[in-house]
């Protein structure tokens, strides 16, 4: 998003020029957003996929830019280790039959990858944390050797005091002491965008915020990182250490906010208030600045591009993402970011169904909704979603007092899907297309079999019979098989 970086260091003056500028933005943005029909069209949705390179033996093979020389797909970009690739489809229209369109060209997408890994030696592997990671991946070579990526990981790494420090508690726990951003790259997960008017926006936004835990507690598949079970969702808790940018805390033991969050409260007036939140709350770590004057831009009648303001918002990693494009006559989105990649296709889309139906039912009811979860609870619904998942406990509102009320996620689920489904048939999607998808769902909680289930039932199966990391090579052998059928993962036997 924004500018192409090029270069690597910086100057204090390219800081206070870049942070002037995103102040000139923010007043741009809220000139625009008041422009009588900015925004206004019909509602669309796209999807990002991030994911594994890996070799024969089914460990991290760093050749994701010789790969990407072997194809001419526009939708396949580099990412932030050698190892990991994305995939960004085309948006399209929420109604109809977009998840038959999303699967397909997920199918596409992720076929011409395949053809273009084989001739390096590779295979593609979609999976939320590769399970046989081992820390020599994740060394300062792992990084992709572009200014961008090198740029960002010393801004954060300067901003330190000390190396970065993981742990993480699960099943097992883990505790590592590391220099750089890689750690950032042992996770892959599936971005649903949803274009939203800005009238609507924070109602939706909240809505998407009420709707992220009960999702990602039935999507769960990252449940091993370096060798321990941690976490159904690991990510959560990886990427929120890998890219930590804070020092020690400052005078009165002030700690500044991360970089990665979930939120610091329910939206009261829309895009604006969480672009403004981000200037505020995080110092740039790429100032490169751009030729366009934003303000001159708007007060010309012009649409501007807020280069630098989208260059800043990509370096804030909320799990819930307000997103200003400029394309298609200017536009807002909200970057849905929490799911991880895989176990399949369909699952993959069966999981954006439920989430942006549930978004979409929600947005109608928030404003009742919201007095009774306050924000905090809503974070915490989160952190137990990931680290729990089928097996959390979610807080949630009631309509009598007490509320909110805590419900399992294997009774919330159930009670939320006709919900999702009158949110995808009132936006228009096909019904039979939305019964398909969340029957998928609705199957996955009765038999409470998830990726991350599998992956734990599989492994603790061949553990009993070879050591970890060979039973770790051999679950993730038996993925990659079960992931190729394409069957959703509740009907993959634990063998």
């Amino acid at each position: 998003m924004g500018l192409a970086i090029e270069q690597e260091e910086f100057r204090p003056e390219d800081y206070e020029r870049f942070s002037r500028r995103l102040e000139e933005s923010l007043e741009a943005l809220r000139g625009l957003l008041a422009r009588p029909g900015f925004g206004v069209g019909k509602c669309t949705i796209g999807a990002e996929l991030e994911l594994y390179l890996v070799d024969a033996g089914g460990f991290p093979l760093p050749v994701n830019r010789q790969v990407l020389s072997q194809t001419v797909d526009p939708r396949v970009t580099l990412e932030l280790d050698r190892f990991n690739l994305e995939v960004n489809l085309r948006p399209g229209p929420l109604a109809g039959r977009p998840f038959t369109a999303l699967r397909a060209e997920f199918e596409d997408t992720l076929g011409e990858v395949r053809r273009a890994a084989a001739t390096q030696g590779a295979r593609v592997a979609v999976i939320g944390i590769l399970p046989t990671l081992r820390e020599a991946d994740l060394g300062s070579g792992a990084l992709t050797g572009m200014p961008r990526y090198r740029a960002l990981s010393a801004a954060i790494r300067k901003r330190r005091a000390a190396p970065f420090q993981v742990s993480i508690k699960g099943e097992e726990a883990l505790t590592l002491t590391w220099d750089d951003v890689t750690l950032e790259g042992a996770n892959t997960s599936l971005q649903y965008h949803l274009r939203v008017t800005p009238a609507h926006f924070a109602r939706m936004y909240n809505a998407a915020q009420l709707a992220t835990a009960p999702v990602l507690a039935v999507s769960g598949n990252s449940p091993l990182f370096l060798g321990r079970k941690l976490w159904d969702e690991t990510r959560v808790a990886l990427f929120r250490q890998a890219v930590d940018d804070r020092g020690e805390p400052g005078e009165g033991g002030f700690q500044p906010h991360a970089r990665v969050t979930f939120g610091h409260g329910w939206a009261r007036e829309g895009a604006h208030e969480l672009f403004a939140e981000s200037v505020a709350l995080h110092p740039p770590l790429l100032p490169v600045l751009g030729r366009e004057s934003p303000l001159e831009r708007v007060k010309a009648g012009a649409l501007p591009g807020l280069d630098e303001l989208r260059l800043h918002q990509s370096t804030v990693w909320s799990w819930n993402r307000a997103i200003y494009d400029p394309k298609d006559s200017g536009h807002l989105r909200i970057e849905l970011r929490a799911l991880p990649a895989g176990p399949t296709v369909v699952d993959m889309v069966a999981n954006g169904a439920f989430l942006l139906g549930l978004t979409l039912a929600l947005s109608e009811q928030v404003d009742a909704l919201l007095p009774a979860l306050p924000f905090v609870h809503a974070c915490g619904n989160f952190i137990r979603a990931a680290r729990q998942g089928l097996d959390a406990e979610l807080l949630w509102p009631s309509g009598v007092a007490p509320s909110p009320r805590p419900v399992p996620a294997l009774e919330l689920v159930p009670r939320l899907l006709p919900l999702a489904r009158r949110g995808l048939v009132s936006a228009g999607v096909d019904a039979a297309e939305a019964d398909a998808m969340l029957g998928i769902i609705e199957r996955r909680v009765a038999l409470k079999r998830t990726g991350a289930r599998w992956q734990r039932e599989v492994l603790a199966r061949l553990e009993a019979n070879m050591p970890r990391q060979d039973a770790l090579a051999a679950m993730l052998e038996r993925y990659l098989h079960h992931a190729a059928s394409g069957e959703p993962v509740h009907t993959w036997p634990v063998e």
